[in-house]
This record gives C-alpha cells, sequence and structure tokens, in this order.
C-alpha cells in the first residue's frame, strides 16, 4: 500500500509540474504576443517615426549655411550635350546652377520640388520608352522626388559625450527589410561599434526602404528590429533596385543632419565581409591630403552602358550617352567625411541615375576627387579555394559576396587564438 501511494504521489506531483510549465509558456506567449501589438507599425499616411536612444547626448547640429560649390568641368566635358534623355537633363541642371553659382545656400533641397511627370509627358520626351523595362517607368516619373519621409531615424548615432569624442569611421550599409540574417551576421562581426585602439570611435548603420510590392509585409518586425539594436534608418520608398540613387541622396541628408563631423565612411552592400581592423590600420596611415579627399575601393575604369535589355544594369542609349566615370564597385568603399556637404549640393545637380555605383562616381567626379584603386577590396570576390582562408581574408579590406553562416565564421577564425598565419 505504501508504494502504491507513493507512486500516486509521485504521479500528482509530476503532473502538477507539467501543468504549472505549461501554463508558464502561456503566459510567456501572452506576453509575447501583448508586446508585439504594441511595437508602432508604419502608418498608411506618411508621419514619422523616431526611435533613439534614451540617453541624453549632445547631438550634432547640421550647419545652417553650406559652402559655395564648384563642379569639375572635366566631368562636364565627359558628359556629351546630345538628344539623350539623361544627358539633356543634366546639362539642364548645369545651366540652372551656374546662374546660381559662388551663392551660400542654406539648402538646395527648397528649389527642387517634388513634381512626378506624366507618362504621356515623359513619351514626348523619350520616343522609344514602350521598349523600356517595367521598373524604368517608376525610376522616370520618380527622378525629381529627392525628399521622401523619414519614418525610423536615429538621430543620437554619431552624439557624443565631448566634442573629442567624434566618430572616426560610420558603417553605412545598404540593405532591405527581408535581410535581417545578414544585418544580425553584420552586427556580432565586422560591423559592431564601439571603441577600437582606446580612441577610435566606430558605429554602423543600415539605410533601408519599405518592403517592396511582391514581398511580405514587414513593417512591425523592422521597427522592433529598430527598437532592439538602434542601429536603422527607414524611409517611406519602395525599396528597389532603381531606388537605390534615391537612397544615396536622403543618406548625403541625414549625414548632414545627424553625423556632420565623422571622419570616414564605409558604404557597403549587406553582404559582404569587411575587415575591421585593416581598415583602420590603413586609414591611420593616410596622409592629410588623402585624408580630405579621399574616395577609394575596387574602382572600375573606362566602363560604357550596357544595352542588353536582359541584363540588369541595362541603359537605353535613348536614356544615357557617353562613358562612365571611375567609380567605385558597389560592394564597398571608403571616403572623407568632410567630402558630405559637397556631395549633398552635387547630387541635386546630377539627375538620378538608375546604377546607384556610377551615380556615385558622377558624383564624386563633379567634385574634382579623383577615385583611387586599393587592392585590399575584392568586390568581384577572390579564388574559390581562398575563401574560406582566415589567413586570406586578414590583409584584405572588404569581400563580396558572403552570407551570414560564412561571414560568423571567417570574423570567428581570423580572431581565434588558436590561428598561425
Amino acid at each position: 500500500m505504501k508504494k502504491k501511494h507513493l507512486k500516486l504521489l509521485v504521479i500528482a506531483l509530476a503532473s502538477s509540474f507539467c501543468l504549472f510549465f505549461f501554463f508558464s509558456k502561456l503566459k510567456d506567449v501572452e506576453h509575447k504576443q501583448r508586446d508585439l501589438a504594441k511595437i508602432t507599425s508604419f502608418p498608411d499616411t506618411t508621419t514619422t517615426v523616431v526611435i533613439s536612444n534614451t540617453k541624453k547626448k549632445t547631438k550634432s547640429v547640421m550647419p545652417y549655411e553650406l559652402p559655395p560649390l564648384t563642379i569639375s568641368e572635366t566631368f562636364r566635358k565627359d558628359i556629351p550635350k546630345n538628344g539623350a534623355f539623361w544627358n539633356r537633363k543634366l546639362h539642364s541642371l548645369l545651366r540652372q546652377f551656374d546662374s546660381t553659382a559662388n551663392q551660400t545656400e542654406k539648402d538646395p533641397h527648397d528649389k527642387f520640388l517634388c513634381q512626378p511627370e506624366s507618362f504621356e509627358l515623359i513619351k514626348t520626351n523619350i520616343q522609344d520608352v514602350h521598349l523600356y523595362p517595367p521598373l524604368y517607368e517608376d525610376f522616370l516619373r520618380g527622378m525629381e522626388c529627392r525628399d521622401p519621409p523619414l519614418l525610423i531615424n536615429q538621430p543620437d548615432k554619431c552624439a557624443s559625450e565631448n566634442e573629442e569624442d567624434q566618430i572616426f569611421l560610420l558603417f553605412v550599409i545598404k540593405s532591405i527589410p527581408r535581410n535581417f540574417e545578414r544585418r544580425q551576421a553584420i552586427r556580432e562581426t565586422w560591423g559592431r561599434g564601439g571603441l577600437y585602439e582606446k580612441r577610435l570611435q566606430v558605429r554602423t548603420v543600415f539605410l533601408l526602404g519599405r518592403s517592396s510590392a511582391d514581398d511580405p509585409n514587414l513593417d512591425k518586425l523592422v521597427s522592433f528590429e529598430a527598437q532592439q539594436f538602434q542601429d536603422l534608418l527607414v524611409w517611406d520608398f519602395q525599396d528597389s533596385f532603381y531606388n537605390l540613387t534615391l537612397k544615396e541622396h536622403v543618406f548625403f541628408k541625414w549625414m548632414l543632419d545627424n553625423c556632420p563631423h565623422v571622419s570616414f565612411v564605409f558604404k557597403g552592400d549587406d553582404d559582404v565581409f569587411a575587415n575591421t581592423q585593416a581598415i583602420l590600420n590603413h586609414l591611420k596611415t593616410l596622409e592629410p591630403e588623402q585624408v580630405t579627399a579621399l574616395y577609394t575601393g575596387q574602382i572600375i575604369f573606362n566602363a560604357n552602358p550596357l544595352r542588353d535589355p536582359k541584363i540588369k544594369y541595362y541603359v537605353p542609349q535613348s536614356f544615357y550617352e557617353g562613358p562612365y566615370p571611375p567609380y567605385a564597385g558597389g560592394g564597398g568603399f571608403l571616403f572623407s567625411g568632410n567630402l558630405l556637404p559637397s556631395l549633398y549640393q552635387v547630387s541635386f545637380y546630377i539627375p538620378f541615375f538608375p546604377i546607384d555605383d556610377v551615380y556615385n562616381g558622377m558624383c564624386f567626379k563633379a567634385l574634382g576627387i579623383t577615385a583611387t584603386q586599393n587592392d585590399g577590396f575584392k568586390t568581384f570576390d577572390i579564388r574559390e579555394e581562398d575563401r574560406e582562408n582566415p589567413c586570406v581574408h586578414k590583409d584584405l579590406f572588404l569581400v563580396h559576396q558572403r552570407d551570414p553562416g560564412q561571414t560568423i565564421r571567417l570574423w570567428r577564425n581570423m580572431h581565434s587564438t588558436m590561428l598561425t598565419c
């Protein structure tokens, strides 16, 4: 009988424990669902959702006036004056610039209002526009619109406790809403912000638009991610290939408003592997004249538009004619932070271009900045047999492409105490 009673007691205790565990898990799920319901979703109407640190810091303030701008004669001469649509728009804007040259401006965007062109008007300017790929229509109609609302901001990202504690290197990573795993791999590895060598401040931000029409709505998840990590910038435009140039422009504006004193900017994609320490070591060795005029990466020289409509980088002849300027491959490149005011200004006088890498090259060339080749950037990857080799990567600045798993493995192996190269 005693054994029977003992057995019943054990069964009763086990049942009670199972019930307690089950109901506690239900409570966890209930709390998580309640928390998720509280996450701010993006509004249907355009309003600004600001997510920032609660810690009070001295925030950088955009200068009230921008210095006069000079546009390079070499850049002007390299773009033919002919009947191509983009060429005509460029030289029209340059004439507008020349009529107001040497004026100090508060912000050029006041003179460039968003006026979407009707497709009927576009057809009068581009005779064969009906032959363009479908996505070109949206790009052409929105070429004049440069100021989408900022939905999620990080106004304190570059703020510091004192003026001496400025950001030395800012990683600025182009991403899209669905690429959470890529962003998280970067956060855990080379994009980890903090103080390097006890004096070099490094921070990271990710640039996003909104999910495309063909993707699930991830607004709540993106908002939650922004609250958790406070490193997302999200604008109210569709995140697509043809809107990457718009992303460049709004990034320039955000930098002026929030990070005007950053020393260097690394601009890259979310599928690259960067070697933070190697980049910092390189930047510390620059001569004074290089510090203020840096635009470096794997430079594409003597490139011309691709005319095959089946290719992603297709540019119709009736849209643009002429060579491309030297430009850094879009996997990643470095440039001087002090160039940001001029980049922001000149981006108003260079029409948006379908390929953001080329557009960046145009902006730098218009400022008279020379693109310099750096063999540490491998935007077209390295030999297949070296792609998992940490010793090979220790001397490189960037390799493209790497998935999240490869990124984490490479980072772990490069920093292993067992590594001998």
